[in-house]
């Protein structure tokens, strides 16, 4: 029997074992699943949304619990575990608020008598999670769904499956049984989901690599798929920025989760004229990072998630060193209990290193100098991944410009990329496939239907 074990990254104290699904259990909670989107689809918006309200008062009642568990399974600093909590929370207010627009029929004038569009849900959709942030990643995919009229059944990362156990209690305390539910398990577990011909939809957030294998599986059963994929998100600052706030926001970015996070600046772009002032400024402001026990509320940054994350960013920065690049600071493991690397900042960094061709997903902050806004924006252009970008100009005409040149699905001018329930989010290029939150993402998993009345 496959377990799947939960651990304190801060401490590497093993904290429980769980017995992983067999390919029986999980066939029998899709089936489940799957009957429970029977009655659940007929539910008006209203009842639904009623479920959600339930979920929201949950949430606020037990924030103090959940933001200890997630911090303690994945070492989220508490205060940004609160802070995910509470992005929970105004996710069910703001559906809640938005459902009956986002899905009520919607006239069209045709040739015809009457024409109208329904939207329907398409049945159980899997979301397949990550654990960096595994209350929001699952709530940004679950509530849309839900509110649409379909049911979820959830894998999530085997990083988390405290966090995955959880969910299910407060999911099941809010919901009708079996409209939200879990299955527990590595890889094969997700190939499961895809492969049963009872789902019909697949959410997935994680690496492009293994995002790749879940499109290529989920194209062979022609089931729709959501991808929301890895960032090398660039962070150009101009010559006209207002360098203190645009520093300030990029140490924040970057080494908030431990740059454990798909939207964190990644490849900081640097106008030459003023980069000794910005990278002084930001190296300073790197220094004062507190590091250390997550359950600190004082704690700003804390452990990566485990030893595999840990050594990969390790041998990202040790190549690019090799390569020429220069550590202004950090650079290393910390030498104490748990899975905690330095804050790092690299210069004489070259587009071809690892720090910059790869996704950096822990705290090293890579700086290149450019000429000129045009470099900028080619250099930031030059990568197989197109989630976000952030640029800083007090220059706004010349900030929204560069804004529409830069090849990513969302942009932050003169602040930092984030996920917002009002607007949709996802990427281009290698960085996914579709859209969640907004009205955009509610519509990616129901069947849009189009109805003529002639006569």
């Amino acid at each position: 029997m496959e377990h799947i074990i939960s651990e304190n990254p801060s401490t590497c104290e093993k904290l429980k074992i769980y017995a992983a699904d067999s390919q029986k259990q999980i066939e029998e909670k899709i089936k489940l699943s799957k009957n429970a989107f029977e009655v659940w689809k007929g539910y008006p918006i209203k009842k639904r949304v009623a479920y959600v309200a339930k979920l929201r008062m949950h949430l606020k009642a037990h924030k103090n619990e959940l933001a200890h568990l997630i911090t303690t399974e994945i070492g989220k600093p508490i205060k940004q575990s609160f802070a995910e909590i509470e992005k929970c929370i105004w996710l069910c207010e703001h559906a809640i608020a938005n459902a009956r627009a986002w899905l009520s029929d919607e006239k069209v004038e045709t040739d015809a008598k009457e024409s109208y569009i329904k939207f329907e849900p398409l049945g159980l959709i899997a979301a397949i999670m990550p654990w960096n942030f595994p209350f929001w990643q699952v709530f940004r995919a679950a509530i849309p769904a839900l509110v649409a009229g379909n049911t979820i059944i959830l894998k999530h990362s085997s990083n988390c499956p405290t966090c995955a156990c959880e969910l299910n209690n407060i999911f099941s305390k809010a919901f009708p049984e079996n409209v939200f539910t879990i299955v527990l398990g590595r890889a094969s577990a997700g190939e499961a989901l895809i492969k049963n011909p009872n789902v019909a939809g697949v959410s997935f957030t994680g690496s492009v690599e293994t995002g790749r294998h879940v499109y290529t599986l989920a194209a062979q059963y022609l089931k729709k798929c959501v991808l929301e994929l890895g960032g090398s998100d660039p962070f150009i600052v101009l010559k006209d920025a207002d360098l203190e706030a645009a520093i300030k926001a990029g140490v924040s970015s970057r080494f908030k989760n431990a740059g454990q996070s798909c939207t964190a600046a990644k490849r900081f772009i640097v106008e030459e004229s003023i980069s000794k002032k910005f990278i002084e400024g930001f190296v300073d402001k790197v220094k004062e990072l507190k590091v250390g026990d997550p359950l600190d509320p004082s704690t700003e940054m804390g452990p990566m998630v485990n030893s595999e994350q840990l050594s990969k960013i390790q041998r990202q920065v040790e190549l690019s060193v090799k390569a020429g690049a220069k550590i202004l600071v950090g650079g290393k493991r910390l030498p104490m209990q748990g899975y905690y690397f330095m804050p790092t900042v690299l210069v004489n960094v070259k587009p071809i290193m690892p720090v910059w061709t790869e996704e950096t997903f822990g705290p090293v902050a890579p700086i290149v100098i450019v000429k000129n806004e045009i470099e900028a924006i080619n250099i930031a252009n030059n990568t197989k991944f197109g989630l976000g970008a952030a640029i800083w100009s007090r220059n706004i005409s010349k900030a929204k410009f560069l804004a529409e040149k830069v090849q990513t699905g969302n942009v932050a001018i003169n602040g930092v990329v984030h996920s917002d329930p009002r607007m949709p989010f996802g990427g281009v290029k290698e960085s996914g496939l579709g859209r969640e939150l907004s009205r955009y993402g509610i519509l990616e998993f129901v069947n849009i239907k189009s109805i003529k009345i002639y006569k």
